[in-house]
């Protein structure tokens, strides 16, 4: 348990969330608050430079939970503010923020979200994106009973730009029965980095 975030989560706070910019202040708070003991600054600064987020505060999963559910409660009434903080998240980009958006994504559903949850984590894309972070949040909506999509669907989305494809790949990894359709897909996906070339060669390995 963390005294410091319990006591400031203590209570829901619905009004809160009808201002994003309160909101993201007072989440960033919840980050720092639910950083364990002493942590290093140079470290988690390295981490965040490397992986590509704003910032990475160092708040572990466990709390992050515990604010994704307060965040829920708070707009247990409202699920549309909820939906509209997300894009406010991803923007900011913080480490913390795209593993909350992961979280509340997984719990959200697509008549809350008024959009099919996959296509509302796809639509928060840029440019470039931090494929690991991608990975986890897709197997916490997966955890969460959002279903991978189909062939079809994953091929239509591969071929909207070289970020997509990769991601198509990364959502495949996570199906448990097989490639399918979509083998062509994991083989001809642009070149990515350790993480994503390997992924792709244990794809490949396993239909032969």
């Amino acid at each position: 348990m963390n005294g410091r975030l319990d006591r400031l989560l203590a209570e829901p706070k619905p009004t809160l969330l009808r201002s994003r910019r309160k909101t993201l202040k007072f989440l960033l708070q919840a980050y720092h608050a639910g950083v364990p003991g002493l942590m290093a600054k140079p470290s988690t600064d390295l981490l965040a430079h490397t992986g590509g987020y704003a910032f990475h505060v160092g708040c572990p999963n466990p709390e992050l939970r515990t604010i994704a559910s307060w965040v829920l409660t708070s707009g247990e009434q409202h699920p549309r503010r909820i939906a509209r903080l997300i894009p406010a998240l991803w923007k900011r980009h913080g480490q913390e923020d795209l593993a909350l958006v992961g979280l509340l994504l997984a719990n959200m559903s697509e008549t809350e979200l008024e959009e099919d949850p996959w296509l509302a984590l796809i639509h928060l894309f840029g440019d470039q994106e931090p494929l690991g972070a991608l990975l986890e949040i897709a197997e916490e909506m997966i955890r969460g009973g959002h279903s991978i999509p189909d062939d079809k669907w994953l091929i239509g989305m591969a071929a909207q730009s070289a970020l997509w494809h990769q991601v198509a790949t990364l959502f495949l990894s996570l199906r448990k029965d097989g490639l399918g359709e979509a083998r062509g897909l994991v083989a001809t996906a642009p070149a990515g980095g350790e993480l994503f070339e390997r992924i792709r060669t244990r794809l490949l390995s396993q239909e032969h």
